[in-house]
Parts: C-alpha cells; structure tokens; sequence
C-alpha cells in the first residue's frame, strides 16, 4: 500500500462501482466527501452505518524515497517516534488512550509513504483527531536525545527480528543494491541503515521532520458512523491552524535498466535451503504496464498449469514453489521470480529451468480461459479489500494521493480487467525476453558450490554480538531543547467522550441437518460476498501417536483433485469462479474455507462438497506433498521463533502428550506415511457428528438450508473415536533451558506453564487478569522490555486454552546482549504482578475490554470466527454480554486473586533459544541453576 497528496477545493463525488466482471448483478455505492483545509491537507469523510465504529487514517507522502545516501531510516524511525509523546499528549499515551476506549492502533512504513490508523468506538472521533493533529503540529519539541536514542533501539530489535536473525533475511537488501543506483531512492531498505541512524544527531531528525510530515503533505480519512458536520468542525479545530511547511514536489518516475546481468551470492547463516531470485527492472505503479505484468506473473507462476511450476517444481523437482510477480512502486518496479529449493540444489541449474519455464511459455502460450479465471480472482479480491472500514479509509487515501483521486478506485480494477492477451505479450517482449536482470544466490553456511555460475560475493554487514558486560546504550549528541509551540485554544485538554454506542450483537439462526451437521449462519448484506467454513472436529489429536502429521496432510491431498476432476481441473474450476477454497489443520479441527462472490456461491459449493465427499487421492501429488512438508518442517528449524514455539511446547505437555508435536510432524515420520493412512484417517473421522459449518454474508437462514441441505444424504454420520490424554503434572519448581542458534542476533524467550482449557470458569477472567500484565502494546512487560529498555520489538503474554488445557505463555524476541537482564524482567515483573495493579492500570483494563465489543463483528471473517467460537464450546448466542459481565463485575482484589493463582513464575518453564557462546554463562545468574541444553527438537544433549 502507498499514499500521498493532490488538488485542493470542494468536492462533493459518489462513486459508484457495477459489477465489472461478465455475470456479476451486483453493485457498490461508496459516498464521499473530499475538501482541502487552507493548510493543504486534504480531507475524505465517508459515511458507514453498518456498525458503530470510526476509522481514522492519515498518510503522509514521506516514506524511505524520500530520504538520502548517508541519511536513511529516517521516515521509519518516525513511524515509531510518532508514538511516543507530543507537546500535549504524554509519553505513551497514545497507545494508553485508544486501547483504553476499546480502540486498536497501528503504523506502517513504505518505501513511499508513512501511514498512521485508529479504530474506535464512534464517540472517540474527537479525541483520535485530537492525537492525530498534535503529533503532525506539535511533535518536535518532544524530539529529544533520550527519545532518539531509545527508538534507535527499537527501531534496531525490530531490524534483529525481521532481517537479521532469519533466513533469507538480506535478500531484498542485496537485490536492492544491484537493481539501483547508490543515490536511487529505493537503493536501501525502508527500516535504513543503523549505522545511519547510530550517526544522525537530534538536529538532524527534526529538520527531516520539519520538511514532511506537515498537513500539506497529507491525507487524513475518516469512515465509519458519525455526523459528518460535527466531524468537518473538529478536523477544523484541530487541524486547521497547523502551519505548512513549504511545499515540496511529488516524486517523478525515476525508472533503472541493467545493461548487463548482474549476479551475487550470500552464504546465509540461517538458511538451510539455496534460494535464487531473478529480477527485472519494469515499471512503477498505475503504469499501463504494471497491470500486464502483474497478470503475466500469475500465469507464469500461479496453479499446475503455470510453466514455472510445471518445469520446476512437476518435473524437475527443484522447489516447493517458483512465484513470480511485479511489485510497482510509486517511481518505479521490478519484476521477480523467487525459488527457494529444496536442500542442496545447485542455484545454476534453478536458473536455467527459469529460463526453460520462459521458454515454454513463449511455445506454449496462454488462452483465453487462462486470463479470465486470473480475471476472475481480481474482482473478488477486491471486494474482499473493501471489506472493513478501515479497508475502505485505506483504499480511498491511496487512489486520492498517489493517483489523484479517490474515483481511481474503480479505473484501477478496470485497468486490470481490461488487459489484453496482446498486451501480456508486450509486456513479456519489452521487459523480460533476453533482458539482463539482477541475480542473487542465497545459500547455506559451507555451500558456495550450490551458487549460480559467475556469481561474486555480496558484502553483507552483519552485526557482530556484544557479550552482555560489554553492551553500551549510545549517547546522543547534545541537542537544543526545541520551544513549545503555541496554540489558540489549550490543546492539553483531553476531549470528552461522548456516550458509548450501544452494542447489538448479530443475529444469528442455526439448524441441525438429519446427519448431525450443525450449521450456524449470519446474515451481512453490505457487500457480495459470503464465506463458509466446515470444521471437523479431532485435528492432530485423532492422529496416531506413532504417525503424527497425517492430519495435516489431510488439508493438502483433499485439495489436489477429486474423484471426476484432476488436480489441474479443479484449481481452474475455483480460479474460474473467482473463489478461494482453501484447508488447514490445527491441533484439534480440520477446516474447509469458502470465500465467493455471492452470484458464484451455487456453483462454488459444488466444488466444496467435491472436495469433501470425493477425495481423489491423487499418488503424484500425494509424493510431491510430502516432500514438500518435509522441506517446510527443515526450514523451520533453522528460525529461532519457530524453534522456541515448538521446543517450549514440547516441555510444557511432556514428550508423551500428543499436543507436545508439532501438527507438520517430523521428516522421519512424514517419510513414513502412505496414502492408505489418510484414506484411513479419512473413513474413521470425517463425519458430520462431530462437524459444524458456519456460514455469513449476503445469503439468509432458507438459502443457506437449501444450499446445504444435500449433505443430509450424501455425507452419512458415524462414530468418531478420540483418545483421551492425561494432562500433565503440574511444574513444581522452575527450571531453565536453552537451545543454541550460533551467531543468533536475538535471543528468544518463551515462560510458561501449562494453565487453562478454555472451558474452564475461569478462563476469561485470566485473561482479563493478564491484559495489563503484557495483553496488550500498554502492556508491564512491553513498556518495560520495549519502551523504557528497547530490549526488544514486543514483549507479551497470554492464555491459549481450547477444549484442552492450554499454555500461558510469556514471549519477546530481545537482542543477544541483553538476554540476562530481559530473563530477570520477565521473572521479576512476573513477581510483582501479583501483589496487584493501580485503581488507573485496572480501570484501563475494564474499559479496553469491554469497549473493545464494538469492533469485534465488522468483517465476515470476524461474524464466522465468532459463529465458530459458539459452536465449538456450545456457547450461548449473547457470550459477549456474559464476558462483559465478567469484566464489570470483577473487583481488584479477583484480579489479584487471579494473579496469585495463575501468575507464579516459581513454578514455570523458562527457555532461550539464542546464540550460546555469549549468553548461557551470564543465564546462570538468573537463579534458576545451570541451564540445560537442549538441541532444536527439545532433546536433552548430554
């Protein structure tokens, strides 16, 4: 997503969307309002009834574009700044305020664009519009070096987190660098480069600040319930003396072209597969080419008829996947395939099967049909973009700032439905046949003889680990305290809430088919849409112990072909529709999704009972499955998150339990299983005694009934036989264990017991207790490990209870050098917790939960899960009213009862997964004995 600014006056438009796709009746309204304040900020009000929410989004047309050699991460590093404090609002608060009223809050940084959101119940318009314009008019004099210098920090954990501590981490960085010229805008990274950061003085932050992030500059957006001239004075009042910094140009194109072919390699410290990528410099976005070459990449890449994965994942066996897609950008794009192989593959022949798919596709061609079913899949996707209202704020400032209005919302899909099979080959011509291209080779640790051919080594800076003793926070330089800045009215003064909506909770009707089938259904007109899902009870717990992860190969083989369609024939047949089926499987279900336009739901529904009642079986793809997860299970173990996760897991049930495992299972097991243990799986537990199916969107209780009701007799009920497992023994005393990542830039921590299933009485109340414990961004250990340490890029805990007991668990990803004292913050915080919280802190927790109800029925995804909560624990249709009681009627003194019995970090499972040569000495201090060592899959090592 990007956004930015355009033209000024009064606008009153409506934009009206038809149906834009043959055989769709359905139509779209969306009304708007657009002016521009005497500043240059341009304003969008768009008006939603459907629930008593508001949206607020604001875009500033300032991302890492517009930042120079030698001065980068700038724009990011206000994204976290933003956050902090202003001249009237105070340090944190901003997260403080809108959770507390039940809101939610985020930022986000692009190449392109800065953009900040709110969403909260409709009386808390005035005080998001308050925040907002203090932080765009009243930021710097808050800009100090201690500010500065704690979001270096933050803004350093989050590169550790999402760079530098996981595979193929730096590959965008290297690509980056060899697709654009030094000085080009996109030659370094949105999150910058620290040694950049680490250099820049206050002085030097605030005059970045000056130049960008004025009203000017921006597009603010509010959607939602509210009284539209009430809402146009406030925006006035609070953002209409905000003083413009002097204008600046948009960006212009700035497009780069390769005279050669340019090829480079990284040996990849985490990395336990070869990864190649190809890319091709092309064009920037709302390009009349960006449009032919984003469907280009999908039918070179997407389904079994696509030529790169029929030529290197069918037959040669090369990779799980070969994508290939274009990413515009606001001044320019690049094209890009991306294969990440299987282990051991040399990257020159992954390059040339790349070219032999190319190849293919130029012999072969594409037809008609191929183009419509992509075709198809555009215009549901963007209903499904539309879907919230801040979806909606979201897409409305896009189009009106980078494509000058908003109206481009409806000329951007008809670009993409109005390609042409002749301009996909033009495309094809003009930017990737015989075309240089920059080339990566990203390999494992010892494997530079898998790089493609003629390949030089990229000079990667990786940051070296600091033992603990000698970890130093850098000073900043001095600074000038920057004035208060003046305002007409006393902007301190926190605007009244007006009174909370009242909360009307769907309408929901269920029926029980002869069979057993449980259906449960909502009915939600706003948009086209419906979505199903059928969840069949058991999941990895009807595994067999000895053989786990055939459940979850379940979801894989069932969608590959049933008894009268191939594989190939039933992708086409969903692509065809526009739909998207898709299954999973978790611990204890088996889930079939359905999204469709609603005109497409008769027949969508027929491939859904396909997949259900006729499984195909397929050998080939039953193979390719396999390996496939197999691969996926290697390439987890090389990710310390994914290590802690299951390695903690494993301790907390005990190697016995079945919920112990992973769903994906183990490659020697996985090996092991035959197709005649999922037929088995299959004959013993899919049956509609133990199944539900939830059903929302535009269809009503008789149609849903009617659609259904085929399934009385063509999907019979038997008996599903579960094994009951004994829950483990309690943790008598803490222990400590670790599991050693060489080189880790982060260690992982993960603390916790086995608590509550979620059947328990108490369950939600412990997870009213937990809130303010690290429920949330204002949570103790967030504030705490993040805010005031900047250990880390989050720090929280939670409950995970289901029919079965279920974890608490305390986590945060902390940089190496402080993992010691993180550990002892965890324990200690953990400790104080339970003596209680402040009448303040335990107020902000009542009222964020129990206003939080407001948001949580908007989407169709939201009214399914909620529908999929009722019918798996037999909830009444109102349990939102019965946790709000729970939460009204709790007391300081139940919370600290709660705390004292559930919180107790003497008696729980500490472990890190980190770089041991620098940190498992300093651990000891920690007062938990001697760490024991443990190897990636939780085995002690002696």
């Amino acid at each position: 997503m990007r956004f930015t600014k355009i033209f000024a006056v009064w606008i009153a438009a409506v934009f009206v969307f038809a149906g834009l796709y043959a055989g769709d009746k359905t139509s779209l309204k969306i009304d708007y309002e657009k002016y521009k304040l005497k500043n240059g900020l341009e304003v969008i009000l768009h008006s939603d009834k459907s629930d008593p929410i508001v949206a607020v989004a604001i875009f500033y047309h300032v991302g890492s574009n517009r930042e120079e050699k030698g001065r980068t991460g700038f724009a990011h590093l206000f994204e976290h700044m933003l956050f902090q404090e202003s001249q009237h609002v105070g340090q944190d608060q901003f997260f403080k305020k809108i959770q507390g009223v039940g809101g939610t809050l985020n930022g986000f940084t692009t190449h392109d664009f800065t953009g900040y959101f709110e969403i909260v119940p409709k009386n808390n318009l005035e005080m998001c519009l308050w925040l907002e314009s203090d932080r765009m008019g009243y930021l710097l004099p808050t800009v100090t070096p201690p500010a500065f210098a704690n979001q270096q920090d933050v803004v350093q954990n989050e590169k550790r987190q999402s760079y530098d501590n996981r595979p193929y981490g730096h590959t965008s960085y290297v690509i980056h660098k060899l697709l654009f010229p030094e000085n080009h805008p996109y030659n370094w990274q949105v999150i910058g480069s620290f040694e950049d950061l680490k250099n820049a003085t206050v002085e030097d932050v605030r005059r970045f600040f000056k130049k960008w992030y004025g009203p000017n500059n921006a597009t603010l957006v509010v959607a939602g319930d509210y009284d539209k001239a009430q809402a146009q004075k406030w925006v006035e009042k609070y953002f209409g003396e905000l003083k413009a910094p002097a204008s600046v140009p948009d960006p212009k194109p700035m497009p780069v072209s390769l005279d050669k072919t340019k090829r480079a390699f990284h040996e990849d410290n985490f990395a336990r597969s070869p990864e190649l990528t190809i890319t091709f410099p092309t064009v920037q976005q709302y390009h009349k080419d960006a449009y032919a070459l984003s469907l280009l990449g999908e039918l070179l890449s997407d389904g079994k008829k696509a030529p790169l994965y029929k030529v290197i994942v069918e037959e040669k066996k090369l990779a799980p996947s070969a994508p290939a897609f274009q990413r515009s950008m606001e001044i320019t794009g690049y094209f890009q395939c991306r294969v990440r192989t299987f282990p051991d593959k040399n990257l020159t022949e992954v390059e040339k099967a790349i070219h032999e798919a190319l190849a293919q596709f130029e012999q072969d061609g594409f037809t008609d049909q191929d183009l419509a079913r992509i075709k198809a899949k555009t215009e549901t996707n963007f209903y499904n973009g539309i879907s919230s209202i801040l979806n909606k704020a979201f897409q409305l400032a896009t189009y009106n700032e980078l494509a000058g209005s908003p109206d481009f919302l409806t000329q951007h899909i008809q670009n993409s439905l109005a390609v042409t099979k002749e301009d996909i080959w033009r495309v094809y011509n003009q930017y990737l046949k015989n075309k240089p291209y920059a080339l990566t080779s990203f390999v494992p640790k010892g494997k530079v003889d898998l790089i493609a051919e003629n390949s030089e080594r990229f000079p990667v800076v990786e940051e070296v680990i600091e033992k603990a003793e000698a970890a130093k926070v850098a000073e900043s330089a001095t600074a000038t305290p920057a004035e208060k800045l003046p305002s007409s009215f006393d902007r301190s003064l926190e605007p009244a809430q007006g009174p909370s909506p009242a909360i009307t909770l769907p309408k929901i009707w269920t029926h029980t088919l002869k069979n057993g089938l449980r259906l449960y259904g909502i009915e939600h007109n706003e948009l086209p849409l419906v979505e199903f899902s059928l969840t069949l009870k058991g999941g990895m717990l009807l595994d067999d112990p000895n053989k786990v992860g055939v459940a979850n190969l379940m979801k894989d083989i069932m969608m590959e072909g049933t008894k009268n369609k191939t594989p190939l024939e039933l992708e086409e047949a969903i692509d065809a529709l526009g739909a998207n089926i898709r299954m999973f499987t978790t611990d204890e279900s088996i889930v079939i999704q359905a999204n469709m336009l609603a005109s497409k739901l008769d027949k969508t529904y027929g491939l859904f009972e396909e997949i259900l009642l006729e499984p195909r079986w397929d050998e080939k793809e039953f193979a390719r499955i396999k390996q496939e997860t197999i691969e996926t299970i290697n390439r987890r173990t090389v990710d310390p998150a994914f290590v802690a996760e299951n390695v903690h897991r494993k301790l907390i049930y005990g190697a016995g339990h079945i919920l112990s495992n992973s769903t994906f299972g183990t490659p020697a097991v996985v090996e092991k299983i035959a197709s005649a243990d999922l037929k088995g799986f299959y004959e013993r537990n899919y049956s509609p005694a133990v199944s539900h199916l939830a059903v929302v969107g535009n269809i009503s209780k008789d149609q849903a009934i009617k659609l259904f009701a085929s399934l009385e007799q063509k999907w019979p009920a038997k008996e599903v036989k579960f094994t009951e497992y004994p829950t483990p023994p309690p943790v008598e005393k803490s222990r400590l264990y670790f599991v050693d990542v060489p080189g880790a830039k982060q260690s992982q921590i993960r603390i916790g017991y086995l608590a509550l299933p979620y059947t328990h009485p108490d369950y939600y109340a412990a997870t009213v207790m937990n809130y303010k414990l690290g429920g949330s961004f204002n949570g103790v250990l967030n504030l705490i490990l993040r805010e005031e340490k900047g250990y880390t890029y989050g720090a929280r805990s939670t409950f995970i209870g289901t029919k079965y007991p279920g974890p608490f668990v305390a986590s945060a990803g902390v940089r190496s050098n402080a993992t010691l004292e993180s550990a002892q913050i965890f324990k200690d915080e953990m400790a104080k917790y339970r003596e209680g919280i402040s009448d303040e802190d335990f107020a902000f927790t009542k009222s964020a939960l129990i206003h939080a109800n407001a948001l949580r029925f908007e989407t169709l995804g939201a009214l399914r899960g909620m529908l999929n909560q009722i019918a798996e624990y037999n909830l009444p249709f109102d349990y939102i009213k019965n946790q709000e009681k729970i939460v009204q009627e709790m007391a300081r003194e139940r919370h600290k009862a709660l705390a004292q019995q559930y919180i107790d970090p003497g008696k729980m499972i500490y472990l890190v997964v980190g770089d041991a040569a620098t940190q498992l000495e300093g651990l000891k201090a920690l007062g938990l004995g001697d760490p024991i060592l443990l190897d990636k899959d939780g085995n002690p090592i002696n």
